[in-house]
């Protein structure tokens, strides 16, 4: 070459380079130089130096091509996410090993001359369709053009960071989420329990605080749990004493020097990031630093600061408080008011964003600052999460994405993050609303590089994934379970959990159609829905219309099958066709119509993969073959693990079905396959036909489950354990009262209802209460307590409505009576394990959200006799062959059945660590029948009773979330999750099961109000109150009973007197402002201030006071518990409970 030149910049081209021979000739011609000028060469421009260097290149079998191809810069020791397209590659063995070697990025992407200004890429630094992440290459070689010859790379490049050594630890505390919230609820379980598993696969002794009782993380044996696990409060002082016992060297503690003192290192992101993202308006100061924007917004810490803030932006606001999930809008100030009030001290008033897309980045950043963005999602336009995003264009996704990167190396976090953005629908205007730091495996301080990717065993953890087909999330609300609640969605989280689907298309993902003639423009005017969406939804409704244009006989095959790709089951197929779905499945499968498997692999086909996380798709062809037949095994919940990990140990292959993203059974890697599908009769056929698993178990997963069972069986699937037939005739209210009947066990009088009239004579005979109960329903749904025929009519209603092909049964409701439960294995109708547990609640409320005692601790002995007698008859009359549970009234001597459920319960989790005992382990060798020691079994003549501890399972409740609903128990489920404790006694086990709901105990005013016939058994814990120092408030006539009876007491004005009757006290003063720390109110549904009442238990609630609505969990428990065990002392090793 005799141009003269300032540097040489070889770029990108297709083809094989060894054609580009002159070019090639040229380029060495250029490096044989002595003294060359700087030299750049990208893609192409990297192989044509290579080649001019001597190199040889091959061609790939594939290519080489997508948006986010992982490279490391060996100078730098970092990774980089970077755009490819190209068809061929360089043979690293083949390059000269002096002056070239490949270190600018590791083999193929990079060379670099080491004495030279000559270096290449084989990836574009600044394309335009993909990140920007090596943009700085440019600059290193525009300071190279201007050093001119005497320029070296190492002089322009960036510096190497310090890297701080992997960290050295030999035993890490992990703090468990406790027990699930709205807001607050799987997901988190799941994080922990892949917190656990990462630290025990890098050989760590790891010590687990978490009452959750239904985790898996606290399961006590495995090779992925914890080592001891505490069933604890999770609160500064339990942990602290955690901490002095174990001493790990790895976890309001960091403030209080708990960490310094006892030498405590926090692993990944530090606590003063945590703190930063947390507070609010430390977190708005922090994003101000580096330019970026946030949502106009005010930090404050009083209701009239909050008001003055909301007038300066301009409502709506959407108010934010520091230290806690959820928000909530305020359209006016009266509701900005009522909001902020229930928030914590600090709350970050802003600008609500009404019609901005929220766009969520999940961001990976390790110790040497290597950071990939492994998902995004589009939540909350709708409650509804869709991934990849499908409307962000190629400018948008990669500005917010580099934002991400920003933001998150500002902040100093070292783990897993999310960063919620709201992005303006027309422009690139976007506003950062949150960031939430969490823990990850890099929080040991391994670089992710050195992290191998599970999914494709030949990739590392820098990665960012490609997807070939859309997840979509969707929340489920319970409403119903909740009296008062408003069926409209908003700011604040009201769902109790969610499902997931997975398909090639939106419209397979999703298949929510629209139900109105509404035009795509005007729901978009309504909504602020982007109009992809909209479009997607209106081709379902669409072709919803289309198939009712035919019959089952005229329907084209490639309509079907284009119905079957766009997410029709079976039952829409049926409806559109106005056939049934049986019916509509034979005219599917008679065309020839049957769904491929595909796996879930995040690399779209672009590496091979040997993950087997599956789902069913109408498009392309299958991933895998189906060789080995495995076990099925139907649902979700904790019980998976122990069911899939038992199997396992018995050499049975696993083929899990589930849909929801929240549970650890979805851990791709506890079962040999698992299937994100939904939980119905399609889709199970489907997958067991295709699989051909040889037997299906359905009583690990819930009632859902439970209810397919006679269905598969009627469809010629093998259900192991218990007979459907006998499942059936447990679950159809009417025939399991009759056998019981003959069976001689006691039970409340009953009758199977034929209409109205006969439910009036029968409650008319035996007198109100009664008790609807519908048949196959879960959680109690449309089972109410009747107190007279207005609401036996509205009920009976409710119930038929829910129910409408089993007859409703009722029965006379027992006051005051005691419930028992049995939770057990049999095998052929034999009981081999049980254990009873006893409400503290007295019947009435449902099991769910009540609080379980084991052992028992007031029924006599004579009544656990009867007890036992009644669930092996029942074992033996049903063949139960798996686990089952039974619930029991008991009064005095007199024991009846209220219901037995063929399947495992919520409570098995809680006996099985109680008594030592793995119930399900027991159950699925039950079921596969598998011989097992019946002498280490509890059985009903040798049962395992604690006797050194008592063990507490208490629920969790979404009050707060749920500012309609009415916070009493009854006989319909409104948990939403639970935790258990242990202790010496049932006070030491109580309290500390209390204080892991969040219950404070009050210090100083208590407000009661306490209905006629619990006040005698009060007086004597209200003298206990008084003498103690509390300063007791109660409502007029319980005041004025308690003041005749010795105990001072100040009288409150009800709610709806507050304005008349300003001689008292107002509650909502006393409770807004501090004056009370616990409410106690036990009304009964006489009195004529309902409305008050409900007022009361509102207040305190939204005001975080803690609150108290059923006497047997009352004030007198709670401060005899407080006697007991005043300070929780360190001497005592009875509140340091482990591996029960």
């Amino acid at each position: 070459m005799s141009l003269e030149y300032d540097c040489l910049f070889i770029s990108n081209g297709p083809g094989d380079p060894s054609l580009a021979k002159t070019l090639i000739q040229n380029v060495c011609k250029v490096l044989e130089s002595d003294h060359p000028q700087p030299v750049f060469g990208i893609c192409m421009g990297n192989q044509i130096t290579a080649l001019a260097a001597g190199a040889q290149p091959y061609k790939l079998p594939m290519g080489n091509r997508g948006q986010n191809q992982p490279v490391v810069n060996v100078m730098m020791g970092q990774a980089f996410v970077t755009s490819q397209n190209h068809g061929y590659g360089i043979d690293s063995k083949s390059l000269p090993p002096n002056p070239f070697y490949f270190s600018s990025f590791n083999h193929p992407y990079g060379i670099m001359h080491s004495t030279k200004p000559v270096f290449t890429a084989q990836f574009h630094p600044e394309a335009k369709g993909g990140p920007t992440d090596t943009e700085f290459l440019f600059d290193a070689f525009i300071s190279l053009i201007r050093k001119g010859k005497e320029g070296s790379i190492a002089s322009v490049m960036p510096k190497k960071p310090v890297v701080p050594q992997r960290i050295q630890v030999s035993e890490v505390l992990v703090l468990g989420s406790g027990g699930l919230s709205i807001g607050q609820v799987g997901e988190f379980d799941y994080s922990g329990s892949q917190a656990v598993k990462a630290m025990k696969e890098e050989n760590l002794k790891t010590v687990l605080i978490n009452p959750n009782i239904a985790s898996v993380q606290t399961n006590e044996v495995g090779t992925k749990q914890a080592d001891p696990v505490y069933f604890l409060p999770i609160t500064p002082e339990f942990v602290t004493k955690v901490i002095r016992v174990e001493r790990p060297n790895g976890v309001e503690l960091f403030q209080s020097g708990v960490l310094q003192k006892y030498r405590v290192q926090v692993l990944g992101t530090p606590v003063e990031s945590i703190m930063a993202t947390e507070d609010r308006q430390l977190f708005s100061d922090k994003l101000m630093e580096i330019n970026e924007k946030i949502a106009p917004s005010i930090a404050v810490k009083t209701v009239a600061d909050a008001l003055k803030a909301a007038d300066k932006i301009g409502y709506p606001v959407m108010l934010r408080s520091a230290y806690a999930l959820g928000s909530g809008l305020c359209a006016n100030r009266e509701k900005l008011e009522d909001t902020a009030l229930a928030m914590s001290c600090q709350i970050m008033v802003e600008k609500y964003l009404l019609g901005w897309k929220e766009v969520e980045y999940e961001v990976v950043r390790d110790v040497a600052d290597n950071c990939v963005t492994p998902f995004l999602v589009i939540p909350k336009v709708t409650p509804i999460v869709v991934a990849p995003s499908q409307t962000l264009s190629n400018e948008e996704y990669h500005m917010l994405r580099e934002t991400a990167i920003k933001v998150v190396r500002h902040l100093g976090i070292v783990g897993e993050c999310n960063i919620q953005y709201a992005l303006h629908p027309s422009s690139l205007e976007y506003c950062i609303f949150e960031v939430d730091a969490r823990l990850s495996r890099i929080a040991l301080g391994i670089p992710l590089p050195d992290i191998k990717n599970t999914v494709s065993e030949q990739t590392t953890a820098c990665f960012e994934p490609s997807l070939d087909y859309i997840v979509t999330k969707i929340p489920r609300w319970d409403l119903d379970s909740f009296h008062g609640m408003s069926r409209e969605i908003g700011s604040a989280m009201k769902s109790v959990g969610e499902v997931m689907a997975v398909g090639r298309t939106f419209e397979e993902s999703i298949q929510k159609a629209l139900h109105s003639g509404v035009t795509v423009d005007q729901i978009h005017d309504l909504t602020a829905i982007d109009k992809w969406f909209l479009h997607k939804l209106k081709h379902i409704t669409e072709m919803e219309q289309l198939l009712g244009q035919y019959n089952s006989v005229t329907v084209p095959r490639d309509l079907l099958l284009k119905a079957k790709m766009d997410g029709f089951s079976d039952q829409q197929v049926g409806q559109a066709l106005d056939i049934s779905e049986g019916e509509a499945r034979t005219v599917t499968l008679n065309q020839n119509i049957r769904p491929w498997v595909k796996q879930i692999d995040t690399l779209a086909a672009e590496y091979p993969a040997s993950t087997n996380y599956l789902y069913c798709t109408y498009h392309g062809q299958h991933d895998l073959d189906f060789k080995d037949h495995g076990i099925m095994i139907v649902g979700y919940g904790p019980y998976h693990i122990g069911d899939i990990r038992a199997l396992r140990q018995m050499g049975k292959r696993t083929v899990v079905v589930n849909h929801n993203p929240e549970t650890v059974s979805t851990d791709f890697d506890e079962c040999d396959r698992l299937y994100f599908e939904e939980l119905t009769l399609e889709c199970i056929l489907d997958i067991t036909q295709q699989e051909g698993c040889t037997g299906c178990i359905v009583s690990v997963g819930g009632q859902i489950p439970n209810n397919l069972a006679m269905p598969l069986h009627l469809k010629g699937v093998k259900i192991l354990g218990t007979s459907p037939v006998q499942i059936d005739r447990a679950e159809e209210r009417s025939v399991f009262s009759s056998i019981l009947d003959d069976l001689g066990v006691g039970q409340a009088p009953w009758r199977a209802l034929s209409s109205l009239e006969d439910a009036v004579s029968f409650a008319s005979t035996v007198g109100y209460p009664c008790l609807l109960r519908p048949s196959y329903v879960l959680s109690c749904s449309a089972m109410n307590v009747v107190y007279g025929q207005e609401e036996m009519k509205r009920f009976l209603e409710e119930a038929t409505q829910v129910s409408q092909d089993h007859p409703v049964v009722i029965t006379k409701f027992i006051r005051g009576a005691r419930e028992v439960e049995v939770d057990a294995v049999a095998r052929m109708g034999k009981v081999l394990a049980h254990a009873i547990t006893e409400h503290v609640e007295d019947a009435g409320v449902h099991s769910g959200d009540t609080t379980l005692i084991l052992p028992t601790q007031t029924i006599s002995q004579g009544a656990l006799e009867k007890v036992k007698t009644a669930t092996q008859k029942i074992a033996k009359a049903f063949e139960i062959s798996g686990p089952f549970n039974t619930q029991f009234l008991v009064k005095g001597n007199d024991v009846m059945v209220i219901e037995c459920n063929l399947r495992a319960s919520r409570s098995f989790s809680f006996v099985s660590k109680t008594i030592g005992v793995d119930f399900i382990d027991v159950a699925t060798r039950v079921m596969l029948g598998e011989p097992l020691d019946e002498s280490c079994l509890p059985s009903l003549e040798n049962p395992i009773i604690p006797v050194d501890y008592v063990g507490i399972k208490a629920p969790m409740f979404p009050w707060p979330r749920l500012r309609e609903a009415d916070p009493v128990l009854c006989c319909k489920k409104t948990s939403t999750g639970e935790v258990a404790c242990f202790g010496p006694n049932i006070y030491s086990a109580f309290l500390k099961a209390m204080l892991s709901t969040g219950f404070k105990l009050p210090q100083n005013g208590i407000l009661t109000g306490i209905q006629h016939s619990f006040r005698l058994n009060f007086l004597s814990t209200a003298h206990q109150l008084h003498e103690e120092g509390f300063k007791l408030y109660a409502t007029e006539g319980t005041s004025a009973w308690l003041n005749a009876n010795d105990v001072p007491t100040i009288s409150v004005a009800w709610p709806s007197q507050e304005s008349k009757n300003t001689t008292l006290p107002s509650i909502s003063r006393l409770i807004s402002e501090g004056h009370t720390d616990l409410v106690v109110n036990l009304p009964n549904n006489n009195t004529k201030f309902l409305k008050d009442n409900f007022q009361i238990r509102r207040m305190a609630v939204d005001y975080g006071v803690p609150l108290i609505t059923n006497f047997q969990v009352n004030a007198t428990s709670l401060f005899h518990y407080r006697q007991r065990e005043p300070r929780l002392s360190e001497s005592s090793a009875a509140w340091l409970t482990s591996n029960l």
